[in-house]
């Protein structure tokens, strides 16, 4: 039953839509790392060097704003430590990640599949939303300790509603040819969300991703302002406090470079397996 629904789910696909049900490898479309990091890297080292002018050009206190050459001299000069820092840092936010995301898939698969549970969970979710992180984080530290549990379950908030209404959008985003001929087969509503709902939803779910990783280490983050002894929140309020500018900006970059390193990680892992949808085909 499972092939002749894939073979004619694939029969029923026209236009460019027909891709994404061959299967096909296409892994020659997949452009090499490299040609994405180098422009990465050359609009990073000129807005680097046009800081540095401008810092030194201007006389900037260092306490105000530390020239670039200092920032990579602090960090250099003390990897290992902003390593660690950034390690339990990221621990937290792809525990976050996890969760929040585990949580909005599940419920965006019950509310693909009813109108009654998306009207009851809907309003709960935007309240979620827009409720203030800073407003919440000092109740979870109060209710979860001064552990790891704040930290991850505001990663996990943060992560929680786009990948949510993504969900809901991707399951229901099913070709109606393929449904259609589904229905024919008689498959059952297992067969029709493995063979059909699933692999729709996974362009929206992955887009959300991309979004959502870097909120899910900016929500680390900010719960560790409140709560933390270590990672890169408790580094940067530290420094705050003592205008030990290099130090801020250190950790900030040490930031900047996880986030890139797990969108780019998203990026790589979304081509793997969306080889044949068209949106990973340009």
């Amino acid at each position: 039953m499972a092939q002749r629904l894939l073979d004619g789910i694939a029969e029923a696909q026209t236009g460019p839509s027909k891709a994404a049900f061959s299967w096909r490898w296409t892994g020659e479309r997949l452009l090499p790392a490299l040609g994405y990091l180098v422009p990465t890297v050359i609009a990073l080292t000129l807005a680097g060097v046009a800081w540095e002018l401008w810092v030194r050009i201007g006389d900037k206190p260092v306490y105000i704003l530390p020239a670039p050459s200092v920032v990579f001299e602090r960090l250099s000069g003390d990897l290992s430590f902003f390593a660690r820092e950034g390690a339990t840092t990221l621990y937290e936010a792809l525990a976050g990640f996890a969760i929040g995301s585990t949580v909005a898939i599940l419920l965006g698969v019950a509310m693909a599949h009813s109108r009654f549970i998306e009207k009851s969970i809907f309003p709960l979710a935007i309240l979620v939303k827009v409720t203030p992180i800073v407003a919440i984080a000092p109740l979870l530290v109060i209710w979860f300790g001064f552990g790891a549990w704040p930290k991850v379950l505001i990663a996990a908030l943060l992560v929680f509603f786009p990948v949510m209404v993504n969900s809901v959008v991707g399951f229901r985003s099913v070709n109606p040819g393929a449904l259609d001929f589904a229905h024919s087969l008689r498959a059952s509503p297992l067969e029709i969300f493995w063979l059909l709902r699933l692999p729709s939803s996974l362009p929206y779910i992955f887009a959300a991703f991309r979004i959502v990783i870097p909120l899910a280490v900016i929500g680390a983050v900010i719960a560790e302002w409140f709560s933390a002894e270590a990672g890169l929140g408790s580094v940067i309020a530290v420094a705050h406090s003592d205008l030990d500018m290099p130090t801020l900006f250190s950790a900030v970059a040490t930031l900047a470079v996880i986030g890139i390193g797990l969108t780019m990680l998203t990026w790589v892992i979304e081509r793997r397996l969306l080889f044949w949808h068209e949106s990973t085909l340009a």
